[in-house]
């Protein structure tokens, strides 16, 4: 809970507890409860915002105004009746549930916040809407539509930067629906990402510190987002990169353009292998055009911030499960990349790994929960994906045969123990009962995942030594880690 959510939480169920049990509520003593009780939530309102999840809360403030009002209107000369010791138990016993549901709701549906990035960089964001002139949208019905992509550009910042946080998203009511809409939950269980803010100033002055910074490339996964991976970007940003994220449009969660357009996720026509190896050809493109777009803002950026200070002679990639494959494709096919990190994202695409290696550095990241395939999903979580064992088991071992050469040629493939597929991005921090019901303890996966993504790129992309990634080869309780 924000700071004063949690003040007016504490202090209103303190006032309830005096309500019900203080013998003599003087009218002065309401007045100054409810003013004390009525002032955090203000504070609380202009300064954190106010939200559904906090009504109960809230309601609180009222109780002593509305006893004013019911002396006021009722006063009787007759003392009043002492309550009964079964009222008073009733009474305390809904006081507590009330309580401890008017505590509950907001901690399970709370505003997330992000771990501060431990590198000594300053972060700063901005945004672009790119359009390939060179290709047709393929998602559309009307002829000579050109794709186009929202980005979003994280960098490290002038110490001197000052300027109000970024949201982690622009349009949460937008976002909401998209979060709603993808996981198939009310909407009002997302309304609370409008207020969770990144480490991130917008706009902000680039830092003089390096002349130039390394870049690094982020492709979500299928109906994910361009800053899914904010846990990740910021901490990359916070030690001298420059991250930059794709809105793959309409297979994103949701795109919001700077004329207001907004192009929800086209959900894919079938999940077999060789559609999914054809719908990420239009990513692998994607990720091409926004490199082509990247050497163009470095060479000549408008507003003279990326001019000459993006290192293209060292540029990474990594991203999420389609992405993950995305990336993989991308080392496979672009020269620019020269290192690569794929998070258990299935190896889909026009190409495969050599059997003697990919040639170049790679990652990979697997969740122990995937690569278990169907072994813990019941008969009834296969049958509402309309799909049976046999057809799903299929798909994984189709898929899991495309992973035997991946650590060939001294690459590493790391997988995290008691982990989900979506633990590699933010989604468990909206509620807790996301990692609860999953497993997942997100914080310290978060943070493995960060330290071993710095450690990698650190030594590919800026030649320093490795710190863990060839000194923790071999199995540990929270990771395997393999090396070719």
């Amino acid at each position: 809970m924000r700071t004063f959510e949690l003040l007016s939480a504490i202090f209103n169920i303190l006032l309830l507890g005096w309500l019900i049990f203080a013998r003599n509520r003087t009218q002065r003593g309401l007045i100054l409860s409810a003013g004390i009780s009525a002032l955090f939530v203000l504070l609380h309102g202009l300064i954190e915002g106010m939200r559904w999840q906090m009504i109960p809360v809230y309601l609180i403030t009222l109780i002593p105004i509305v006893l004013l009002t019911v002396r006021y209107f009722y006063k009787s000369k007759k003392a009043e009746k002492k309550t009964s010791r079964i009222r008073l138990t009733l009474i305390t016993a809904l006081a507590v549930l009330y309580s401890c549901i008017a505590v509950a709701i907001p901690l399970l549906l709370p505003v997330f916040s992000f771990e501060k990035p431990t590198g000594p960089y300053k972060i700063g964001t901005v945004s672009y809407a790119w359009k390939d002139d060179g290709r047709e949208e393929l998602h559309t019905a009307e002829p000579g539509d050109k794709r186009e992509l929202m980005i979003q550009i994280w960098y490290p910042a002038s110490e001197a930067a000052k300027g109000k946080k970024a949201a982690y998203v622009s349009h949460p009511d937008i976002f909401a629906e998209g979060y709603s809409t993808a996981l198939h939950m009310p909407k009002l269980l997302f309304t609370s990402i409008g207020y969770a803010k990144t480490h991130a100033i917008e706009a902000a002055e680039l830092s003089d510190q390096e002349p130039a910074y390394p870049v690094l490339i982020f492709s979500h996964s299928l109906n994910g987002t361009k800053n899914q991976n904010t846990f990740e970007i910021e901490q990359l940003v916070s030690h001298g990169y420059i991250v930059v994220g794709i809105d793959h449009t309409y297979r994103s969660t949701i795109s919001v353009f700077p004329d207001g357009r907004v192009v929800p996720f086209v959900p894919q026509e079938s999940n077999t292998i060789d559609y999914l190896d054809k719908i990420n050809e239009e990513w692998v493109e994607d990720a091409k055009f926004v490199l082509d777009q990247v050497e163009k803002l470095a060479k000549s950026d408008p507003d003279h911030r990326f001019t000459d200070r993006m290192d293209l002679e060292h540029i990474g990639m990594f991203g999420h499960s389609f992405g993950g494959a995305t990336t993989t494709q991308m080392l496979m096919t672009d020269s620019r990349i020269k290192a690569a990190i794929n998070m258990d994202g299935g190896l889909y695409g026009k190409l495969r790994i050599p059997a003697d290696g990919l040639k170049k550095p790679f990652l990979m990241m697997s969740a122990d929960g995937t690569l278990a395939g169907t072994t813990h999903m019941s008969d009834e979580e296969l049958a509402s994906q309309g799909t049976t064992r046999k057809e799903l088991d299929k798909f994984f071992a189709d898929t899991f045969a495309r992973q035997a050469s991946v650590t060939k040629g001294g690459n590493y493939w790391m997988t995290i123990k008691n982990m989900k597929h979506m633990g590699f991005s933010d989604m468990y921090l909206i509620s807790p009962l996301f990692e609860k019901m999953e497993g997942v303890d997100v914080t310290s996966v978060h943070q493995l995942i960060n330290d071993y993504t710095l450690d990698f790129f650190d030594h590919y992309l800026k030649q320093q030594p490795l710190k863990l990634l060839d000194q923790n080869i071999g199995d540990h309780p929270e990771f395997t880690l393999q090396k070719g």
